[in-house]
């Protein structure tokens, strides 16, 4: 994606998206006085029902545009909406339109997965009808029900995550975040992360899932942002990315921008 389209694609994003990321731009100042700029004038969309995957090694960008649309980093240039609220303006309200999964976001050790939802569902003032019925909803869609009444701290590493993504839909977000949901987890635990965002498709929620494991994203997303350097590089559906850069695999696409793009930048973040 050149310059220009990324100038075109910001004019034109529509307002029956879910998620409209329009031109974010952060920059961080460096300690000689000078500046890396972390996003560069990123700007797409997301649809209800449809989970976009925004790929990228590490440091390219994808927590940092992740952070400005939960509205914990201010941008410093560009906007995001959801569900037609701005971000900017609006930072406390939006928090309650998204879910956010993350392996650095825990578990309360010394609650059970029944009670650490129970206190979520509380911050989020979520009726005693609609916790208790949500709880035992999603301790059979997720599979903890055999545990949901033991000590988090005894629980595994994929066990643990499956109430983290429990913890993520208590007050029913229209939009969910996951930020490298997979790592550090086996084959059986990614399989569960996929199965969390069928969950989500089905339940029409627009989804935005960063992650640098590209064979996993082709199973996982409907479209792809591939970010390098802080900038969208390219942005489509498997098939458009295909035709555009003469690569089958989202893998070898990137080989190629690492090749023609090698320089190494720091970001803060991911």
């Amino acid at each position: 994606m050149t310059q220009d389209a990324r100038l075109d694609f910001s004019d034109q994003c529509g307002s029956s998206s879910l998620i409209t990321v329009s031109r974010l731009t952060k920059q961080f100042p460096l300690s000689d006085g000078s500046v890396v700029t972390a996003v560069d004038d990123v700007s797409f969309t997301v649809e209800q029902g449809e989970v976009f995957g925004l790929l990228g090694p590490n440091g390219a960008g994808k927590t940092t545009t992740l952070r400005m649309i939960l509205g914990l980093l201010q941008p410093s240039s560009g906007d995001s909406s959801i569900d037609g609220v701005s971000v900017a303006d609006n930072p406390d309200q939006i928090k309650r339109l998204i879910g956010f999964v993350s392996t650095s976001v825990g578990v309360y050790q010394w609650l059970t997965p029944r009670e650490m939802l129970s206190f979520v569902a509380d911050l989020y003032d979520v009726s005693p009808p609609d916790r208790a019925e949500r709880i035992e909803r999603l301790a059979d869609v997720l599979d903890f029900r055999e545990y949901i009444d033991r000590r988090c701290g005894v629980l595994s590493t994929g066990q643990k995550q499956r109430v983290n993504l429990a913890r993520a839909l208590m007050h029913d977000p229209p939009v969910m975040l996951l930020d490298e949901p997979t790592r550090g987890l086996d084959v059986v635990g990614s399989q569960v992360v996929f199965e969390y965002l069928q969950l989500l498709r089905s339940q029409r929620k627009a989804v935005i899932i960063c992650t640098h494991r590209l064979d996993e994203a082709e199973r996982f997303a409907d479209r792809f942002g591939l970010l390098h350097h802080g900038r969208l590089q390219h942005y489509g559906t498997l098939v458009e990315l295909q035709s555009v850069t003469h690569e089958q695999t989202l893998t070898q696409m990137f080989v190629n921008l690492l090749k023609n793009n090698p320089e190494a930048t720091t970001c803060p973040g991911g």
